[in-house]
């Protein structure tokens, strides 16, 4: 195979939803092709216009997979200084609404054709291959490099009988990863730990956040006032996403945190038991509706107030940081990465959240370095990715390590024996994942091995044959 590398992205949520896992996985195709010496293909859920209307904002729906394409490189190509030169292609999903998630529909793997099998790049590993009935991920590519972006354990224990279900989670998790990945990525230490794991943020921010600090550093620099307006708080409007937490702290501490005026911007299920309980507080706490962060809205607020302890990685917070705001926020494996940048104060403590909170105020932000924005950039974010999925190394020079401490002999009959404990335990999956009843059990959309016949005309695919369908009967009962 040529040196050229082929990388295929596939993610589990696609814009107009704005998810991580869409906006993510977007950003890092772009960056991962933009010097043009690595070819890169984004693989996306296709919906049909039911499940649409489900999930998308704004009533936004597409009629066809080109006209949501053109949606999406317009979107990209707004936010970025050069023409993104990747391919988009679309996988058949389904929308759980049990689940709240986008979930693939029959072997996704077949999208890239076999001689373009080289780098799989799977957002939310764990995700895509709970019901995975097809072709083995390491079979087909030569590296398969999962990247775990959500703490499903910490959300399903909230969930009626939570705890038995997070402990088996978290062994399915483990499992899917184990037998389907070479290697796996973790975002931060707040995600479940996966085996052949590293931990390490491969996320960068839009850079038009770095473009609003380096206004708002000029302005400090000519002596200009930079921000006039105080503290805020963005995030998706429920409870779990750090209000409770926010307005508890501010309830307990009224009177030392007296003067003091926060902006919520969100929307979502708790809105209005949220804003209710700001109407309690006798701190001036206004709550709006939810805006893309990016709104020149925000430029002027100088202090980003994050108390959420459910993030993996706070997209908000990283963009706060780059457009040069003072971030207070908790101590947790979530904000490991930025503790780096000087505008950040974490805080141990109620005392500390209410001494840093005013120290914010009235100070001004330390401008970012060179390196802290770079930091925070996408190129940096990209290089990151290569350096943790070891794809800087020649094919061959991945696994070298493997063999020196022990003799080939050793080695070849040790990977001979892991490679059939891996090869039962794919088969046993695959045996449970084929069978209707079993995959309905444990959540997945009711006859989704194959694309039904809507979701094969949207996306031009052919039917399933006669015998096939016939074998799809037998197993779905």
């Amino acid at each position: 195979m040529s040196t050229r590398r082929h990388f295929a992205i596939f993610t589990t949520a696609s814009l107009p939803w704005m998810t991580g896992t869409a906006i993510n996985p977007l950003f890092r195709s772009a960056y991962l092709a933009k010097d043009g010496d690595r070819d890169v293909t984004l693989v996306i859920p296709w919906l049909s216009l039911k499940d649409q209307e489900l999930v998308y904002p704004n009533k936004i729906v597409f009629e066809s997979p080109l006209e949501h394409e053109a949606y999406v490189r317009h979107w990209i190509e707004e936010r970025i200084s050069f023409r993104p030169s990747f391919s988009i292609k679309f996988y058949p999903a389904k929308f759980s609404t049990e689940l709240r998630s986008i979930l693939p529909v029959g072997d996704i793997t077949e999208f890239i054709p076999d001689e373009l099998a080289d780098i799989a790049v799977l957002e939310e590993p764990e995700h895509l291959n709970w019901y995975h009935h097809g072709r083995k991920w390491k079979n087909k590519f030569r590296r398969v490099i999962g990247v775990v972006h959500t703490n499903y354990i910490a959300y399903v224990k909230r969930e009626k009988n939570g705890q038995v279900i997070a402990c088996f989670m978290k062994y399915m998790n483990t499992w899917v990863t184990r037998i389907y990945c070479h290697k796996i990525i973790r975002l931060s230490g707040a995600t479940q730990d996966m085996p052949r794991s590293v931990v390490c943020n491969i996320h960068g921010v839009n850079p038009k956040f770095l473009e609003v600090g380096k206004l708002k550093l000029n302005q400090l620099q000519n002596g200009e006032t930079a921000f006039t307006k105080g503290a805020y708080y963005i995030g998706k409007m429920v409870w779990s996403k750090g209000y409770r937490e926010l307005l508890d702290l501010l309830s307990k501490y009224q009177s030392k945190l007296a003067g003091l005026e926060v902006d919520l911007y969100g929307t979502g299920e708790d809105s209005d038991e949220v804003r209710k309980s700001a109407e309690l507080l006798n701190l001036v706490v206004k709550v709006h509706p939810g805006r893309d962060h990016a709104d020149p809205l925000f430029h002027d607020y100088k202090v980003f107030i994050n108390p959420s302890t459910t993030d993996v990685v706070c997209t908000t917070t990283a963009e706060a940081l780059a457009m040069g705001k003072i971030v207070i926020c908790a101590d947790h494996p979530s904000n490991e990465f930025f503790k780096r940048f000087p505008n950040c104060r974490i805080y141990n403590s109620d005392e500390e959240f209410v001494q840093f909170t005013l120290n914010a105020l009235t100070e001004q932000p330390a401008p970012l370095t060179d390196m802290q924005r770079y930091d925070l950039s996408w190129e940096a974010a990209t290089a990151r990715f290569m350096e943790a999925a070891e794809l800087n190394l020649p094919i061959s020079e991945s696994r070298i390590h493997e063999t020196s401490k022990i003799s080939l002999p050793t080695f070849l009959k040790t990977r001979k024996l892991k490679q059939s404990l891996e090869d039962a335990s794919v088969y046993l999956h695959q045996a449970l994942s084929g069978l209707e009843v079993t995959r309905r059990a444990f959540g997945a959309v009711p006859k989704t091995l194959q694309p039904d016949e809507q979701l094969c005309k949207d996306l031009g695919l052919a039917l399933p044959t006669k015998k096939k369908r016939l074998k799809l009967k037998l197993m779905t009962g």
